[in-house]
């Protein structure tokens, strides 16, 4: 799990740069501080990282479990896994599909002795959870709706196990974030809830039909093993599908937006 909502930096506050500026940053910025949040399973550390001129804080999880069999409260998992790699996945895979601004960037660094993934610390000011606590709904609830049925599909691509609230973040302006996919990635091929699939914005849809299956491979080596990337493009199809069935039956506007 992902440290969820801390105390709000507005975005006006948050630094101008650009996506590449950024993965720089957190490739090469000294830590000059560090904080063992202690939240969720994966307890991630809030780092704080300073290149002279800019200084911001991003979160570090190093988690990189493997193991057989691992009881969880859903049941017995076969070939379980819980990698910091999968973080760095998601975000890979969200590029190619033109939704990586739904995700904070990840990119791989070392930390005192350990390999894990490294982002952006972002203006949050709650937690999915948090909102329900409080009761709280978005002032226009269409585009918070396009924003969710983004998030859902992707979800369902990614094959998450550990979908949760405390994993979608809420910014300023009602501003969306999908954070923390240590247990994505598995290798069923069956979409976990086909259910949540009810709209899909058009411009992804258009990018998951031609997503290839190579270029997924090779954006994501290192950190997606074959058959991984290989169930990417099993749940794509299906994904695929039944937003072709979706459309036939209800029309396309009432599916597409």
């Amino acid at each position: 799990m992902y440290l969820t909502w801390t105390p709000f930096l507005p975005a006006s506050q948050e630094p101008t740069l650009t996506k590449e500026q950024i993965r720089e940053f957190l490739l090469t910025a000294k830590v000059v501080k560090s904080e063992h949040t202690k939240k969720g399973i994966t307890d991630p550390w809030r780092l704080t990282l300073t290149d002279g001129t800019v200084t911001h804080d991003a979160s570090f999880q190093a988690i990189d479990e493997h193991k057989a069999t691992k009881q969880l409260a859903t049941g017995t998992e076969l070939g379980f896994v819980d990698s910091y790699k999968y973080n760095i996945a998601a975000y890979q895979l969200a590029e190619l599909l033109g939704i990586d601004d739904m995700l904070p960037m990840y990119v791989e660094r070392r930390w005192q002795g350990n390999t894990g993934s490294l982002s952006w610390w972002l203006p949050v000011k709650m937690d999915e959870v948090e909102r329900h606590k409080q009761k709280l709904t978005a002032p226009d609830a269409d585009a918070w709706n396009n924003q969710m049925y983004k998030v859902r599909v992707f979800n369902q691509l990614v094959g998450d196990t550990d979908i949760n609230l405390t994993n979608v973040l809420i910014g300023e302006d009602w501003k969306i974030w999908r954070v923390d996919f240590t247990r994505a990635f598995r290798l069923h091929k069956d979409l976990k809830d086909p259910k949540d699939l009810v709209r899909c914005e058009r411009q992804l849809f258009e990018k998951l039909k031609t997503l290839d299956g190579n270029e997924v491979a090779a954006k994501t080596k290192g950190y997606l093993a074959k058959d991984e990337a290989k169930a990417v493009m099993a749940r794509r199809d299906k994904i695929v599908a039944h937003f072709h069935k979706l459309i036939s039956e209800k029309g396309e506007s009432e599916v597409l937006y």
